[in-house]
């Protein structure tokens, strides 16, 4: 990214948040942000300088696949007021299945070692761990890997543009229960760990669905820049860059939503087969970039992400049920 398109994408960020005092949340992404830590640099001052600052609750975010990371780049991240997360699928033999150098050799000590490093220096530290068909049944041990690194902010991330057959989501139940088994086994030792999987569902239970500003916003309040000033709905449909099919509008021209059209079917916001479904509610039916990665649009459900959804809303209602007291318990404690 030029520094003329970094100016305009702030600019834009600014121009296009409404009311005053809302939250903005600004997050860097690649490939690898780190390749272009200048650059990140530059954005982020630019951020803090511009007229409009005052004016917002503004959090920056950056996630890494942690190759790149000193104690340096550490150091000036912080010094921006930048959050820092980490891309790691798990313990070195999944780890290097798929997060491999472009010489076939190992990230997985490297990598290890900065997580390391991010534990003992930030609280409460994300790391996100994506899982495939090759390796979704090992996420109760990722999970014990990650704990035992020291972290306990664990993002679980399925990569819905794999091919999961019919039996790899049959196993999805059965794999989501035992990752709920950990997380009962940690809140009993007192030692409670976020895991996205079970966390992102049991508030959504307990007030009845998600609210509609939990829902998907891509290309309404949620929009991605690309290097060349394209925009995009999500961050995970830029592709390269330039102008796509998913590509709906400029920094000149601004949104252009009627674009966002020509990946949905017909018929309304929510699939046909969700809307009579008794867990839609508290489903995320509507997210529309795994949509497309399964489905090729938008607002069609794949088989996966109803399985997934639903392995997840029965692994924390067995948790809830299980720890209801325990957990109010922790709660009061915390606050």
């Amino acid at each position: 990214m030029s520094s003329e398109i970094a100016a305009q994408s702030v600019d834009f960020i600014y121009n296009n948040t409404t009311p005053k005092g809302e939250r903005i949340q600004i997050g860097f992404f690649g490939g690898e942000p780190l390749l272009h830590f200048d650059m990140i640099e530059t954005i982020a001052r630019l951020v803090h300088e511009h007229h409009a600052y005052t004016g917002y609750d503004v959090e920056m975010m950056l996630v890494t696949n942690a190759t790149l990371l000193t104690g340096e780049i550490f150091r000036r991240l912080t010094d921006l007021g930048i959050g820092i997360g980490a891309s790691c699928d798990g313990p070195p033999v999944i780890q290097d299945l798929f997060r491999r150098f472009s010489d076939g050799s190992s990230t997985s000590l490297l990598v290890e070692n900065n997580l390391k490093m991010l534990a003992a220096s930030v609280p409460n530290v994300m790391v996100n761990a994506v899982y495939r068909p090759e390796t979704v049944q090992y996420l109760p041990q990722s999970i014990e890997y990650f704990s035992a690194l020291g972290i306990r902010r664990i993002i679980l991330s399925a990569d819905f543009s794999a091919l999961w057959t019919a039996r790899d989501i049959a196993g999805l139940a059965q794999v989501y229960d035992a990752v709920g088994k950990k997380y009962c086994d940690y809140y009993r030792q007192h030692d409670p760990h976020y895991i996205s999987l079970i966390d992102s569902k049991i508030p959504v239970i307990m007030r009845g669905g998600y609210h509609d500003d939990e829902r998907c916003r891509m290309g309404n309040g949620e929009f991605t820049i690309s290097p060349q000033g394209n925009l995009f709905p999500c961050e995970r449909l830029v592709g390269d860059g330039s102008v796509d099919n998913h590509c709906i509008g400029t920094l000149q021209t601004g949104p252009i939503l009627e674009r966002m059209q020509c990946h949905r079917v017909p018929g309304g916001e929510v699939d046909g087969r969700c809307a009579a479904c008794d867990l839609q509610k508290y489903c995320m039916h509507w997210c529309g970039c795994s949509n497309f990665f399964a489905t090729s649009y938008y607002n069609r459900v794949s088989e996966i992400l109803c399985a997934s959804e639903r392995a997840a809303l029965n692994a924390a209602m067995n948790i809830m049920e299980e720890l209801g007291g325990m957990m109010a318990l922790s709660t009061c404690a915390d606050k």
